[in-house]
């Protein structure tokens, strides 16, 4: 009986113990639902109040409230579609290589507080992935500011999530195209940022430059707004890109360290282009390096190495200064927040460089590189036919998609939301 209890219990409960620790994606671990918890609170802080406030600031103050509506507006609208149908279209294990389907999925009524997935319950998995689809279409908003009834924001960007952002997910995430081919997207350089880059180009382009571009008059009404908002969004893109991850793990933190490194890298060079250049770094400069940084490590977050990062994130800032300074002049398009100068290029450019700067011995290749490009020109080409056809679905069901001529010059604020920002009388 002595033996029993002093080596044979002991040594049976270590194996039990052991084989817990190690029994698979079946098992609740509490530190990753802890951390993805956690990081589903920064992504949604992203938006809300995160890009809400970086738009807003670089908007004139007679349309700063539109903005914020649009971002609020869409948190909710997105929300409902990711429950009704979202999740199922993306994640279904069913369809084919470019959308999901799985009718179960529908409402989300097979989750309970014992459902998993993976480490985590899946409660927390769904929500997670539902402040992603919350600030995709939310990005493409600042392409367009100023400009578009608040009515075709709505249809075109529910169009265009469904006919772009759900199949890219499912291709990159889901099983679909992007996996078969072994394309690297660890927290959506694809589904995300060029997706909603191209999307904001077709749409800008399509309702045509604001009344007085280029001119003085169209400048940041609000430049700590600006500050605050990309400190928010810098801050939040650690749950973005270290929750990807899936749990508290080495590769969440490799990906926190990644993404710092990479967004110190482009502040730097954005920070010394405009001092060279315009001899004068600017405070909007610096926090769109660091946007630009941010975006472009998001797919590479998961797989680069330090030295790869900093790289990434240099190479970036450089290509989107130029495609925000020189690009948009060149072809005379009115990209009011610079949406694909940042999130377009920088999406495109941290997405091929991924395939080569990969951590480990055997490192990235030509090959990679290839695959990346592959999907790269596929997110493009279908991104801009779904905005095109969100679009002239927007144009229809509304009778125009741009504001009166007075709106425009009086602001959104007052005519389309009834409200102003601030009282100049008070």
């Amino acid at each position: 009986m002595k033996l029993l209890k002093t080596y044979i219990m002991p040594l049976f409960l270590l194996a039990l113990t052991t084989s817990n620790a190690f029994a698979g994606d079946d098992t609740l671990d509490s530190g990753d639902t802890a951390w993805m918890l956690t990081s589903t609170v920064l992504v949604l802080m992203m938006c809300l109040p995160g890009l809400a406030l970086f738009y807003g600031g670089l908007v004139r103050a007679k349309n700063v409230l539109s903005i914020f509506v649009q971002c609020f507006a869409l948190a909710g609208v997105m929300s409902i579609l990711w429950v009704a149908f979202g999740y199922a279209v993306a994640a279904g294990g069913g369809g084919n290589a470019y959308f999901g389907w799985d009718q179960s999925l529908l409402f989300l009524n097979h989750i309970t507080e014992d459902t998993l997935s993976g480490t985590i319950p899946e409660s927390v998995w769904v929500t997670f992935q539902m402040t992603f689809i919350i600030i995709s279409p939310a990005i493409i908003v600042g392409a367009f500011a100023e400009r578009m009834k608040f009515s075709a924001i709505l249809i075109f960007t529910v169009v265009w999530t469904i006919l772009s952002y759900l199949p890219m997910w499912h291709m990159a995430w889901g099983g679909g195209l992007f996996h078969h081919w072994g394309a690297i997207d660890f927290a959506g350089g694809n589904v995300v940022h060029i997706n909603a880059g191209i999307a904001g180009l077709v749409a800008c382009i399509f309702l045509g430059k604001r009344k007085g571009y280029p001119g003085p008059a169209l400048v940041p009404h609000n430049v700590p707004y600006v500050l605050v908002g990309a400190a928010l969004l810098w801050v939040g893109w650690f749950g973005f890109n270290a929750g990807s991850a899936g749990g508290a793990s080495g590769s969440a933190g490799m990906a926190m360290l990644t993404t710092q490194v990479a967004t110190a890298a482009a502040i730097v060079v954005w920070m010394v282009l405009e001092w060279v250049i315009a001899k004068k770094p600017t405070a909007v400069g610096v926090a769109t390096g660091a946007v630009a940084g941010l975006v472009a490590i998001t797919p590479a977050a998961g797989s680069a190495g330090v030295g790869g990062a900093m790289v990434i994130g240099a190479i970036s800032s450089l290509l989107c200064y130029l495609a925000v300074t020189k690009l948009k002049h060149a072809f005379d398009y009115d990209d009011s927040l610079d949406v694909f100068g940042v999130h377009g290029v920088g999406g495109i450019v941290g997405a091929i460089l991924t395939g080569w700067f990969i951590r480990g011995e055997d490192g990235g290749s030509i090959a990679q590189v290839i695959i990346q490009a592959k999907s790269v020109g596929v997110t493009i080409v279908w991104s801009a036919a779904a905005a095109l056809i969100g679009l002239y679905a927007a144009k229809i069901l509304c009778g125009g998609i741009r504001v009166e001529e007075d709106t425009e010059h009086g602001g959104l604020d007052r005519d389309e939301h009834g409200e102003e920002a601030y009282n100049w009388e008070a």
